[in-house]
């Protein structure tokens, strides 16, 4: 059997270039699916913020031109071998050499660009994939332009059986742009101006036409592809994503578990896993001496590593901030976001030293520290399409609490207090209060020690690497490519 040929087109990958949780993904699930037998390689845009070393060890393969309607614009290719996995940065200077990714007022053209390269380098690199699997909003107009200037005579059949997978990060972030980009950028008919295809309320929607053109639709989860089919989570697409429900499945993702091992990793103050746990106490102490928390062993300590917005729940800790600190626990903070969140945890910090570490900045080894160091995570998000904090703390033995949404539901097993069984602690409705229940139920069962242990040890023993994931996608390439699909 031939092996199946994926091209991965993507804004961000880490180690290269990193906003948030779709840049984990892209830097480690081509990884896993070259590990099980994929020839999968990765296109990125070459932004000015890669790295200067990282820069200097690319390879300059050629170049060639993109047309935006009157404008030709140069497309130089460069690449580079990440784990074993070729990476494909697109360069343009106008376009990527910028101060942030995201955010510019040309967004809709920068990234039009992007995806008409991402198909137009393919015959210069040699490489004719079966499947074109794109991320988010940024690469949402590459099944509408294969199907709209690709697959025809001009191209001599190069396109002409490529299928594509549109893959929703979070539904949240569209990329919606004047409906004049028709004609003036992107060159494209006006027949696919409908409420079928890439028209939104009388603008363009790039997600849209990746969801509406694309063989396959994918999210981060199985409870969010089912979410999102409804007017609440639906981000006013809950009509598009039901016409193509059959198309549509949900994959959790995963996580590095070889880069995030607490048994070995360099990045916390004592290794420890799940038979011997005595290093998650040293590293507790640790951390309480490094952020002036009382020394308190015996006192749960909560993290927090999250984006200070309302769609992480942040509203309702605040709501219960006081409640909370006027308990027998302790908090930890980190994160960047709205002012008046921010703002709110260092007042807390202020009113209850000892008991409450407010960190307003992004910082990734305090982020593992915090992970390996803590008893409980909160997490009340208002929607969470797939979440990784929660898989994160769950690998170093901090028992999340969540609330029951999207990927929350599909990685958390509420805990059973009569059969031993589950990884945290849940609640359902978006409610300070039950979030305040959820926590305090979650203490009561901390202080029984034994119980607690077993708690911790369940949530170390789960799989959420990238192994598992990876088999499912696999799976929807062989049912996109007529392959016999593996059990």
């Amino acid at each position: 059997m031939e092996q199946i040929k994926v091209w991965f087109v993507t804004p961000e990958a880490a180690p290269f270039a990193k906003t948030g949780g779709l840049a984990d993904v892209a830097g480690s699930l081509p990884r896993a699916l070259k590990d099980l037998g994929i020839d999968i390689r990765v296109v990125m845009p070459k932004y000015r913020q890669i790295p200067q070393p990282v820069m200097n060890k690319m390879m300059f393969l050629g170049y060639t031109f993109v047309d935006l309607t009157w404008r030709h614009e140069y497309c130089g290719i460069f690449t580079l071998e990440h784990d074993g996995v070729p990476f494909y940065f697109l360069d343009n200077e106008h376009y990527f050499y910028r101060d942030w990714y995201y955010g510019q007022a040309d967004d809709g053209e920068r990234f039009t660009f992007f995806c008409k390269a991402a198909l137009e380098v393919l015959p210069v690199i040699g490489f004719k994939p079966y499947i074109i699997h794109c991320n988010d909003w940024q690469a949402g107009l590459v099944s509408l332009l294969l199907d709209a200037h690709y697959r025809d005579y001009r191209h001599n059949g190069f396109y002409k059986t490529i299928h594509t997978v549109m893959t929703i990060h979070n539904l949240k972030y569209q990329g919606v742009f004047p409906k004049e980009m028709m004609d003036e950028i992107i060159g494209l008919s006006w027949e696919y101006f409908h409420p079928d295809g890439i028209e939104f309320h009388d603008k363009i929607n790039f997600l849209k036409a990746g969801i509406a053109y694309s063989t396959r639709v994918t999210t981060v989860s199985k409870a969010y592809a089912e979410e999102i089919k409804t007017d609440f989570y639906g981000e006013n697409l809950s009509g598009i994503i039901r016409r193509r429900s059959n198309d549509l499945s949900g994959i959790v993702n995963g996580i590095d578990y070889e880069n995030n091992d607490p048994k070995t990793d360099k990045k916390i103050y004592a290794n420890f896993d799940a038979d011997n746990l005595d290093g998650k106490q040293k590293n507790k102490e640790m951390l309480q001496k490094e952020l002036g928390l009382n020394l308190a062993q015996d006192t749960p300590l909560i993290g927090i590593i999250s984006r200070l917005v309302d769609q992480k729940g942040i509203d309702l800790v605040d709501r219960m901030i006081a409640e909370l600190l006027d308990m027998d626990l302790q908090m930890v903070v980190l994160g960047t976001g709205d002012k008046k969140y921010e703002d709110m945890f260092l007042w807390a910090q202020s009113a209850y030293a000892g008991k409450m570490s407010a960190n307003i900045r992004y910082d990734h080894i305090l982020a593992r520290k915090i992970y390996a160091s803590c008893d409980m995570f909160l997490m009340p998000s208002l929607f969470e399409p797939c979440g990784l904090s929660q898989l994160f703390s769950m690998r170093y033995g901090t028992v999340p609490i969540v609330r029951e949404t999207g990927g929350l539901i599909d990685t958390v097993i509420p805990y059973n207090e009569y059969t031993g069984e589950g990884t945290g602690f849940t609640f359902r409705n978006y409610n300070a209060h039950e979030m305040k229940d959820a926590v305090v139920r979650a203490i009561t069962v901390y202080k029984r020690k034994n119980e607690w242990k077993n708690i911790v040890r369940q949530c170390m023993r789960q799989d959420f690497s990238w192994n598992r994931s990876a088999a499912e996608y696999i799976n929807l390439y062989r049912q996109i490519c007529g392959i016999t699909v593996t059990k």
